[in-house]
């Protein structure tokens, strides 16, 4: 088992790794205690059955440079091939400011191919690849230094099985002509704002039931703050103050540190020093918003009345159709989907690209009463009205 740790061994497998089709990519990272995650390990494996065909690349050696590899990310001739390619896709853009194209991920080929939901790396080595995976090292610290032999052997085998995957799924893709259904998806993986969090967006992800603007312009601001506290001082999110602090903050409306001092849900930490003061300033900014400035929730979609009879039709019709295409129902649509094509909705991405091939056009038809379903035996058929 290789083990690259210097910038000219990386080189060297980058270079020869230029004059293959692919490169199957995996990493193997911490995030527990970091905002970003740490990469640990990076694996990588070109076709052929070579000791020097599958590598491991350790970014935590001492003086290496991993722009050898992001040449690689950026080679148009090589396809970069990952499975469930999204947070692997983050630590690149992230650190090394770089999205691998053209990118490959198995995990949505293999969801367009018939493999069902969310398919996992081990279900594909076992029906691909006709091997397994020894699951004893999954939880491991890969910070630690040195690597054992299993380890290594663990981190290896999410490289070298997925050869095997992706040659299978390409070209059943290929004989399908399902190629460019897996490109359509990937656009959103291949984008960078995908890994972008915005500060002023964050209040967007906080649940809450108080919705008045007052309240919400209090929110925006303490959610802001966290979210640039955190990603400066690389720490988690939840270790500035939870989602159920923050509420009760935009609630009692504190003004000083001895408020904080009575906040039941805050963390002991941030009742004193820089996170105390952030939060006493981003109250009072969020109390200086005028309501004409107040932060507004997207509720156009809330107004549409479903008609449930008829979402429950478009259920059956999508089961019914993914099972004809052998592709995964999610994939295709969601079950929100369905509700707002009922509701009248006809912004939804069902309806659109490949997925109005194989669903959306006859859900539309369905909604106009020219497409009906009846059962035959165990099957659901689609008729003409």
């Amino acid at each position: 088992m290789i083990t690259i740790t210097t910038t000219e061994e990386l080189n060297a497998f980058c270079t020869r790794a230029r004059t293959h089709p692919y490169v199957t990519v995996d990493t193997e990272f911490l995030r527990e205690r970091t905002y970003y995650s740490k990469l640990c390990l990076i694996q990588l494996a070109v076709p052929g059955n070579d000791d020097a065909d599958a590598v491991l690349v350790d970014p935590l050696a001492k003086g290496l440079s991993l722009e050898p590899l992001y040449e690689l990310f950026r080679d148009p001739g090589v396809v970069k091939v990952f499975h469930a390619a999204r947070q692997d896709l983050e630590i690149f853009c992230i650190d090394g400011d770089v999205i691998p194209a053209p990118l490959f991920d198995t995990q949505v080929a293999a969801m367009v191919c018939g493999f069902g939901e969310q398919v996992g790396y081990e279900t594909l080595v076992r029906k691909i690849a006709k091997s397994s995976i020894d699951k004893s090292s999954r939880f491991t610290d890969w910070s630690r230094r040195p690597l054992t032999d299993q380890q290594k052997a663990y981190a290896l085998a999410d490289v070298t099985h997925l050869r095997v995957i992706y040659e299978h799924l390409a070209g059943e893709l290929a004989r399908t002509g399902r190629t460019a259904w897996v490109e359509e998806e990937l656009s959103i993986l291949s984008d960078p704002e995908t890994y972008r969090v915005r500060p002023e967006d964050a209040w967007k992800r906080v649940k809450t039931r108080t919705q008045t603007g007052k309240f919400m312009a209090i929110l925006r601001e303490l959610a802001a703050f966290r979210e640039e506290y955190a990603q400066t001082n690389n720490v988690p999110r939840n270790r500035v103050f939870k989602d159920d602090a923050m509420v009760e903050l935009a609630s009692t409306k504190p003004q000083s540190e001895k408020d904080l001092s009575r906040a039941r849900l805050l963390l002991r930490e941030a009742r004193k020093g820089e996170i105390a003061d952030g939060i006493l300033a981003a109250v009072k900014r969020g109390m200086a918003i005028e309501p004409a400035d107040y932060p507004q929730l997207d509720r156009s979609r809330e107004k549409l009345q479903v008609n449930p009879a008829l979402a429950d039709l478009l259920r059956v019709l999508l089961k019914a159709k993914a099972e004809t295409a052998g592709v995964a129902q999610k994939l295709i649509a969601t079950s929100s989907d369905l509700d707002l094509i009922a509701a009248g909705d006809r912004d939804v991405q069902a309806l659109s690209g490949w997925r109005a091939k194989v669903f959306g056009r006859d859900a539309l038809r369905m909604v106009d009463g020219r497409l009906g379903l009846k059962a035959q035996g165990s099957d659901v058929v689609v008729f003409e009205l």
